[in-house]
C-alpha cells in the first residue's frame, strides 16, 4: 500500500526517532523522552492513540499504520528452490559414481575408432551376426537408462524434499498463527494474531508473556523482565516509568503485569534490527553461540548455587548428568545404515574383482587372446559394464531410503498429531515419547477441567459446606469480600455471560481468580462497580503472584493518607502471616496458634480431602500517622494480617482421565502428580484420576518434606537420596518449579534401573521452563500456558487435556513401529537383490537383475516402501505393550526371524528360475547369452517373480511382532494400497512396453500367473514363519542396538550445549572412522619408509633410526 505524503505527517513522529529511542536504556531512555515529548502520554498523542482504549481499530487505520511504521513480521530464511534441491541430491556419492559409469559407457557404445573389427574382439561363443550388430546397436540403450533412472531417483528425492519442506513450514506458520496478545482498541479488550500488532496499539502485559514488539510502559505492577535473549545477562530487570519504561521484544515477562504502547514491530524492532544485521533466517555461528549462553539461563539459581558448590569441592566427586538427547532412533538408524553400508561395499568390491579377474583369464589366459588397440574401446565397454554391476550393487545395499522413512513417518505423525490435539514444536519430540518410562504432569488443566467454582466457604466462624446465601454474611465482611477479591484479581481476569443462553458464565483469564470472582457474583455482588471507581492506575502497589510468593498482594492508598493491603493465597501460609481473624460480627478477634491448627484441622483438611483447592483471604490496614511502610521490604509489609475467609475451589477431574492414565500403567508408563496445591487435595484427585490405588505402596510428599529427604545435612542435593524417593513417588505437592525440575533431573541421571528413564513433563507457569528444557519431553499447555513455557516446549497441548499425552504415546510407538517394518521389508530386499547379483555375477559373468532393473527394485525399497509403511495409523495395542527403552535394538530376533526365512525362500526360488527355469517354462537359456545380448524371457521371468515377491512380501511387513492377520487395516491406509497397486501397474508397462531400456522380454499370461503365484506364496511361507517359535531361534541375535556408547570425543566434551544429537554425531563419527583409516594408512606408510631408509642409510646415523 503506497501512503500518500499528507497521510505521513498525520503522525508527528517518525520511524527513525522511535528506533532511536529504543536504543536507549534506564534513565537515558527516562530523559529523552522527557526532553522530546514531555511524558509519555504525549506520544501516545503523537501516535494517534489512547493510553486507556488504545487505537480505533478500524481496517483503514491498521493499514495505514502497516504502511507506514511496517508489520510485526521478519521475513523467514528463504527456502531451497525445486531445482537447489535437485543439485543436493544428485551431490549422493554412489549416484555420482552410477552417473560417471553410465556416461563412460554411453560414450564408448557410440565410440567406434576406424579400423575396429567386432567380429575379431567379439568375446562371445555364439556366432549369430544378427544378434551380435543387433546387440552392438543396442549398446547405448543400457547407459541412457542408467541415466534415466538416476534422473528418476533424482527428482524424487528433490521432491520429497520440497513436500517436507513445505509441510515444516505449514508446521511453522501453524504454530505463529496460535501466538495471539491482548491488546485494547476502541477500549475494548481483544485478543489479536502477533502478526496484526501495529505501532501505537495499547498492549496488556502479564507474568509469562513473550513480548512480541518493542514499546513503552505506561503503566505497571512489580514488572520485571528477562532481557536475557538480548544482553545475555540473567538478572531480571524491574520495569518501571521513574527507572527503566523500555520494554524490548523477544523478552520475557517474568513477574507482574502493566500496559505498554508499542512503538516498534518487525524488522523495526531491535530483535529484528539485530536479525537483519546477522541476515534475517540465516544460520550463524554467532547466533548459535548466543543460544548456547541462553541455554545455561534457563536453569533456576538454587540448581546453578548447587553446581557451583560442588565444583568448589572439586574433583573426583563430579557428578554424571545426562544432556537431553536428541535422534536416538536416528542415532540406530544411522549405525545400521553404515554397517550394511559396509557389507554392500565389501561385496560390490568382490563382485567386480571376480568379474574383472575371470573376464581377464578367460580371454587373455586360457583363449589366449592378444590385447589390441582396436579392441581397447570393446575390452573398456566389459569392464565399465562389470563396473556398473558393482556400483548397481552398492546403490542397492546402501539402505539410503531409511533417513527417508523416518523423515515420512515423522511428518506424517506430526500432522496427524496436530489433529489429535498436540502441536509437535520438534520433530525429535515425536519418536522420542515413544519411548517414554515416565510422565510428570501438573494437576489444574491437564488433570481437571480448569473450570473452577467456590463450593464451600469458611466465613465469620462458620463452616459453610455450600455457598452461603448474602444475608447469612455480616455486611462488615460482604464489604471486605467485595473489594478484596475486586481489586486483588488482576483486571484481565473477568466473568462474561453465557455464548449461548442456558450456557454457563465465560471465565477470562486466571481460573481461580474467576472462582473467586463467580463467588461475589453468587453474593449478588458486582465487581465491576468496584473496578470502576478503583481503576487499575489508582492501585498503589501490587505483589503479583508468583511461585515463590504463592499469593497475590494489593495495596491501596485511602483519601486520609491511610493504605489498606488485601492479600491472597495458599491457605496454609496466609494463616500463617494472621493475626487476627473476623468474627460473625465483622470484628477482627485475636488469632493464636491454636486456633490457626484447629482451623487446619476442622476445616482445611476436610476441604482438601474432598480435593478442593483452600484459599484463604485477608487485610491489613496501615494507619496514616505511621511513617510510611518500605514498601519494597515484603516480609515486614505481609504479616500481621486479618484472615476475612477460606474458600473451599472445585476443580472436576476431567472424565476421560481416569481411562487414560490407565492406558498409560497397561502401557508401563508411571504417571506423577505434580501440584503447587496443598497434600490433601493432590492426594484426593490423584485417587480420583487413579494415580494413587488402596493396594498400592506408593508415596505423596509436599515440597518440604522431599527437599528434607533428598538433601544432605550441608544442603547439598544427593542422587543416592533422590534414588530411595523417586520410583515409589507419585504425587509432589506445595512443590516450586525448582523442585520439579531437580525431581525431573534426578530420574533421569539415575541409574538403578536398567534403562535409562525418558521422561515427559508438563508445564504452563514461566517457571516451568528449566524443567520442560530439561525434560526428554516438554509439554506447555496451549490454553493455560504462558508464551516461556510454550517457547522451552517440544510439544503444545492444544486442548491442555492429558488425554492428549496418551495419543503423542501412541504416534511415537507408532514410529518405532513404522521404521521397524521398513527396516524388515528392505534388509530382505538387500539380502536378495545383493545375493542374486553377486552369485548371478560370479558364475555366469553376467547379473541376472540388469543395472536399470535394480535400480527400479531400489526405487520400490526405498521410496515407495518408505511411504506405504511409515503412514500406518497407531491402533490401541501399541498402549499394550512396554516401552521399547532406549537400547532397544531395532530388528528384533522376531524381524530377524521373518527377515532370513523370506530371503531364504526368495534365494531359493530366484536361484531355482535362475538355473532351471529354461527347462521349467521351455524358454531359451538366458545364461549363456553374452552381456550385451538383447534381453530374454528367461531373465525377465526372473526379474518379475522377483518384484512379484516383494510386492506381496510388503503385506507381510506391516506385522512385526508376530501377528497371524496381515491384512488387518490394510484398507484404512489408502498411501500402502496405492502403492501396491501403482508398483504392480508399473511392473506391467516396464515388462510389456520396456523392453531394451528395462532388459525386459515381453511375457506371455502363462509366466505372469506363475509369477503372480510364486509372489502370493511368500504369504503362505509367512504364515508358516509365524509357527516357528522364537525359542528354537536362540541363535538369532537382535541387531541395531543404541544409542552409542557413553564414549564422547575430545571435540564432543568440548560442547557444552544442553543437548545430544546422536544422529548427528553417529553420521560424524562414521565419517571420522574413514579419515582415521586413511590418516593411518599413510603414517604406517611413513613407518615403513622410514624403515627401509635406516637399513640402507650409513650404519653411523642409529641415533635418527632410534628417533624414528
Amino acid at each position: 500500500m503506497r501512503v500518500a505524503p499528507d497521510q505521513q505527517t498525520d503522525f508527528k513522529i517518525t520511524v527513525a526517532e522511535l528506533c532511536n529511542l529504543m536504543e536507549l536504556r534506564t534513565k537515558d531512555a527516562v530523559n529523552k523522552i522527557k526532553e522530546s515529548y514531555g511524558e509519555v502520554h504525549r506520544m501516545c498523542t503523537l501516535l494517534k492513540t489512547s493510553p486507556t482504549d488504545g487505537i480505533v481499530g478500524s481496517q483503514a487505520e491498521i493499514a495505514l499504520r502497516k504502511a507506514i511504521f511496517g508489520k510485526n513480521f521478519i521475513p523467514p530464511k528463504k527456502p531451497l528452490t525445486f531445482l537447489q534441491l535437485v543439485w543436493e541430491a544428485l551431490q549422493d556419492m554412489t549416484l555420482c559414481i552410477l552417473e560417471v559409469a553410465a556416461i563412460i559407457s554411453l560414450g564408448l557404445s557410440f565410440y567406434h575408432p576406424p579400423g575396429t573389427k567386432p567380429a575379431v574382439c567379439q568375446l562371445s561363443d555364439t556366432a549369430e551376426e544378427e544378434e551380435e550388430e543387433e546387440a552392438t546397436e543396442a549398446e547405448w540403450i543400457e547407459g541412457a537408462a542408467i541415466l534415466l533412472s538416476v534422473v528418476c531417483v533424482v527428482l524424487v528425492t528433490a521432491f520429497n524434499d520440497w513436500s517436507k519442506e513445505k509441510q515444516f513450514r505449514g508446521l511453522q506458520r501453524r504454530i505463529e498463527s496460535e501466538q495471539k496478545f491482548t491488546v485494547i482498541r476502541g477500549g475494548q479488550v481483544i485478543q489479536v494474531p502477533v502478526s496484526e500488532l501495529v505501532v501505537g496499539d495499547v498492549a496488556q502485559i502479564k507474568y509469562g508473556d513473550l513480548l512480541p514488539a518493542d514499546g513503552i510502559l505506561l503503566q505497571g505492577h512489580d514488572l520485571k523482565i528477562d532481557e536475557s535473549s538480548l544482553t545475555g545477562e540473567s538478572d531480571l530487570v524491574k520495569k518501571s516509568l521513574r527507572e527503566d519504561p523500555i520494554l524490548l521484544s523477544g523478552t520475557h515477562v517474568m513477574e507482574g503485569s502493566g500496559r505498554m504502547v508499542i512503538t516498534a514491530v518487525g524488522v523495526n524492532s531491535q530483535t529484528g534490527i539485530i536479525l537483519t544485521l546477522l541476515g534475517v533466517g540465516e544460520d550463524s555461528g554467532k547466533t548459535k553461540q548466543n543460544g548456547k549462553k541462553l541455554k545455561k539461563t534457563d536453569e533456576p539459581p538454587e540448581k546453578k548455587e548447587h553446581e557451583a558448590s560442588e565444583d568448589k569441592k572439586g574433583g573426583k566427586e563430579k557428578k554424571t548428568t545426562h544432556k537431553k538427547e536428541k535422534s536416538v532412533l536416528q542415532a540406530k538408524l544411522t549405525r545400521l545404515a553404515v554397517q550394511i553400508g559396509k557389507a554392500g561395499l565389501a561385496m560390490s568390491i568382490i563382485t567386480v574383482s571376480i568379474l574383472t579377474g575371470s573376464f581377464i583369464i578367460k580371454n587373455f589366459v586360457i583363449e589366449k587372446r592378444i590385447w589390441t588397440v582396436e579392441c581397447t574401446p570393446i575390452y573398456i565397454q566389459y569392464m565399465v559394464q562389470f563396473f556398473i554391476i558393482g556400483v548397481t550393487i552398492l546403490v542397492v545395499a546402501v539402505p539410503e531410503g531409511l533417513p527417508l522413512a523416518v523423515t515420512i513417518s515423522l511428518a506424517y505423525s506430526v500432522k496427524k498429531m496436530m489433529k489429535d490435539n498436540n502441536l509437535v514444536r520438534h520433530l525429535d519430540a515425536c519418536e522420542t515419547m515413544g519411548n517414554a518410562t515416565a510422565i510428570c504432569s501438573d494437576k489444574t488443566g491437564t488433570l481437571t477441567l480448569n473450570r473452577m467454582t467456590v463450593v464451600q466457604a469458611f466465613i465469620g466462624g462458620t463452616h459453610y459446606k455450600v455457598v452461603p446465601s448474602p444475608d447469612l454474611i455480616h455486611p462488615t465482611i460482604m464489604n471486605y469480600l467485595l473489594i478484596g477479591i475486586s481489586v486483588n484479581c488482576a483486571y484481565t481476569s473477568k466473568i462474561l455471560t453465557p455464548e449461548k443462553s442456558g450456557g454457563l458464565p465465560r471465565h477470562i483469564g486466571n481460573k481461580t481468580e474467576c472462582a473467586l470472582l463467580g463467588f461475589l457474583v453468587e453474593l449478588k455482588q458486582n465487581y465491576e462497580s468496584v473496578r470502576t471507581k478503583i481503576p487499575e492506575d489508582a492501585l498503589f502497589k501490587v505483589y503479583t503472584f508468583n511461585s515463590d510468593r504463592k499469593s497475590m498482594s494489593t495495596v491501596l492508598r485511602n483519601a486520609n493518607g491511610s493504605y489498606q493491603i488485601f492479600t491472597k493465597g495458599a491457605s496454609e501460609i496466609i494463616l500463617d502471616k494472621c493475626s487476627r481473624i473476623l468474627n460473625s460480627d465483622g470484628e477482627p478477634v485475636p488469632f493464636t496458634q491454636k486456633d490457626s491448627d484447629n482451623i487446619v484441622k476442622n476445616v482445611i483438611i476436610p476441604m482438601a480431602s474432598e480435593g478442593l483447592r483452600t484459599i484463604c483471604l485477608a487485610f491489613r490496614d496501615f494507619s496514616s500517622f505511621s511513617s510510611e511502610p518500605k514498601w519494597d521490604n515484603e516480609n515486614d509489609i505481609i504479616k500481621d494480617l486479618t484472615c476475612i475467609t477460606i474458600v473451599g475451589i472445585e476443580d472436576p477431574v476431567r472424565p476421560e482421565v481416569p481411562d487414560a492414565i490407565k492406558k498409560c500403567q497397561n502401557a508401563g508408563i508411571v504417571v506423577r502428580m505434580i501440584t503447587g496445591d496443598n497434600i490433601d487435595t493432590a492426594r484426593a484427585v490423584a485417587v480420583k484420576c487413579g494415580i494413587l490405588r488402596p493396594e498400592d505402596n506408593f508415596i505423596c510428599l509436599d515440597g518440604k518434606e522431599f527437599n528434607k529427604r533428598i538433601r544432605s545435612p550441608e544442603g547439598v542435593i544427593k542422587q543416592e537420596l533422590l534414588d530411595h524417593i523417586w520410583p515409589r513417588l507419585r504425587v509432589l505437592a506445595r512443590s516450586s518449579p525448582t523442585d520439579k525440575y531437580i525431581l525431573v533431573e534426578g530420574i533421569i541421571n539415575s541409574s538403578i534401573t536398567e534403562q535409562r528413564q525418558v521422561v515427559a513433563v508438563t508445564g504452563d507457569g514461566t517457571n516451568d521452563g528449566p524443567a520442560l528444557k530439561k525434560a526428554d519431553v516438554g509439554f506447555a499447555m496451549g490454553i493455560a500456558g504462558t508464551d516461556v513455557a510454550k517457547e522451552a516446549s517440544d510439544i503444545i497441548l492444544t486442548d491442555d487435556n492429558f488425554s492428549s499425552i496418551v495419543k503423542a504415546v501412541m504416534w511415537g510407538r507408532n514410529v518405532y513401529d513404522s521404521i521397524s517394518k521398513f527396516l524388515q521389508f528392505q534388509l530382505t530386499v538387500n539380502i536378495v537383490a545383493v545375493l542374486v547379483a553377486f552369485v548371478g555375477a560370479c558364475v555366469t559373468q553376467n547379473s541376472p537383475l540388469k543395472a536399470v532393473q535394480m535400480l527400479w527394485v531400489n526405487l520400490i525399497m526405498d521410496t515407495l516402501a518408505s511411504l506405504a509403511l511409515a503412514t500406518e495409523k497407531p491402533t490401541e495395542a501399541l498402549l499394550k505393550r512396554k516401552p521399547y527403552g532406549r537400547k532397544k535394538p531395532l530388528i528384533s530376533r522376531t524381524m530377524l526371524k521373518n527377515i532370513l526365512c523370506h530371503a531364504f525362500y526368495q534365494l531359493v526360488v530366484v536361484f531355482g528360475l535362475l538355473f532351471a527355469g529354461e527347462k521349467l517354462f521351455d524358454i531359451e537359456n538366458g545364461r549363456s547369452a553374452p552381456l550385451q545380448a538383447p534381453p530374454s524371457q528367461h531373465y525377465t521371468i526372473v526379474f518379475n517373480t522377483f518384484v512379484m515377491m516383494q510386492i506381496f512380501n510388503e503385506i507381510n511387513a506391516r506385522k512385526v511382532h508376530g501377528e497371524r492377520n496381515v491384512f488387518e487395516g490394510i484398507f484404512t491406509n489408502a498411501i500402502f494400497c496405492s502403492v501396491v497397486l501403482g508398483t504392480l501397474i508399473v511392473q506391467v508397462i516396464i515388462v510389456q512396453i520396456g523392453g531394451k531400456p528395462f532388459s525386459c522380454a515381453e511375457l506371455s499370461l502363462d509366466q505372469w500367473l506363475w509369477s503372480v503365484f510364486i509372489g502370493v506364496g511368500t504369504l503362505l511361507w509367512g504364515q508358516l514363519i509365524i509357527s516357528i517359535p522364537n525359542r528354537y531361534l536362540l541363535c538369532l541375535r537382535e541387531v541395531g542396538e543404541g544409542p552409542p556408547k557413553e564414549e564422547m570425543t575430545e571435540a564432543e566434551q568440548a560442547d557444552d550445549s544442553a543437548e545430544i544429537d546422536y544422529g548427528e554425531r553417529e553420521l560424524n563419527r562414521s565419517q571420522i572412522l574413514w579419515c582415521r583409516g586413511l590418516s593411518r594408512i599413510q603414517a604406517q606408510c611413513r613407518v615403513v619408509k622410514a624403515f627401509h631408509a635406516s637399513i640402507y642409510n650409513d650404519l653411523e646415523s642409529a641415533n635418527n633410526s632410534k628417533t624414528v
